[in-house]
């Protein structure tokens, strides 16, 4: 069985394969203070809830994009599963082209995410990643990283409006239901909502343009099912985008005789 993990700045997100079926996954809050042992105790827990065995552990990879939790889940991976784990970072093989100025800034999350999102829905494509930013990724139809967009996440957004104006609560990010509200809550839900969804479909909009019309659009993070009820151009929602992405990238490291077998 194969451990991925995918440390992003808001939340950390578990997956097991057995093979390149999903068995198990967790999604939990990035605790950048947390020790070794408070990791390995959770992902023991975590592994016995589910009836599984970590010593079936064959492999760990990890894609982060908060450098210090690294060195303390690659401890974890040593010692409570007896793993090296294979980090995304340069030099690592994934399979697709970086073409952008500095490859090396690129978050290990965005190459994992194009390499799932080529595999599964081919090129051109764009991924849509719904975390702590809003991340719009263009693939080639030679399956390359051309470039994307940040933007703030809904998350941010909402914070933002409770921290910086005295009166205004928080809120649920949600649909609700129309764009001129009657109260305040509404009014914030909407500007939240519908203000992302046409910020994403013009972002879009924009970046199909250059792709090509043809460009496939999958999402993928927390609010991606939210968001797609409502865009025009979001085709797939994938929860499990990256997880995938880790695995394929997982066997594309290992050697030929057993690049297909996380078992």
């Amino acid at each position: 069985m194969l451990l991925t993990i995918d440390v992003g700045n808001t939340n950390t997100v578990l997956g097991v394969f057995r093979g390149q079926e999903l068995i198990a996954n967790w999604r939990l809050t990035t605790a950048r203070e947390q020790t070794v042992d408070e990791y390995g105790v959770l992902t023991r827990n975590l592994f016995t809830l589910a009836g599984l065995d970590r010593n079936d552990i064959t492999g760990v990879i990890i894609s982060s994009v908060v450098p210090p939790v690294n060195w303390t889940l690659g401890e974890m991976s040593r010692v409570y599963l007896g793993k090296k784990a294979l980090f995304v970072e340069m030099g690592v093989k994934t399979g697709m082209a970086v073409l952008v100025d500095n490859p090396a800034e690129v978050g290990a999350d965005r190459i994992v995410n194009g390499v799932a999102a080529f595999h599964l829905y081919g090129g051109p494509c764009i991924v849509v990643d719904f975390g702590t930013a809003i991340t719009f990724d263009a693939i080639s139809v030679k399956g390359e990283y051309l470039g994307g967009v940040i933007a703030p996440g809904l998350g941010i957004a909402a914070e933002a409006l409770f921290a910086r104006a005295a009166k205004l609560p928080r809120v649920e990010i949600k649909d609700p239901g129309k764009v001129i509200g009657t109260n305040t809550v509404a009014h914030m839900q909407a500007g939240l909502y519908y203000g992302a969804v046409d910020m994403v479909d013009g972002m879009l909009a924009r970046m199909k343009k250059e792709l090509g019309q043809a460009a496939k659009v999958v999402a993928t993070g927390g609010q991606a099912r939210l968001v797609a009820k409502g865009s025009k151009y979001i085709e797939h929602t994938d929860e499990f985008l990256t997880l995938t992405g880790l695995r394929l990238i997982w066997e594309r490291n290992q050697p030929a005789e057993r690049g297909k077998s996380a078992t």
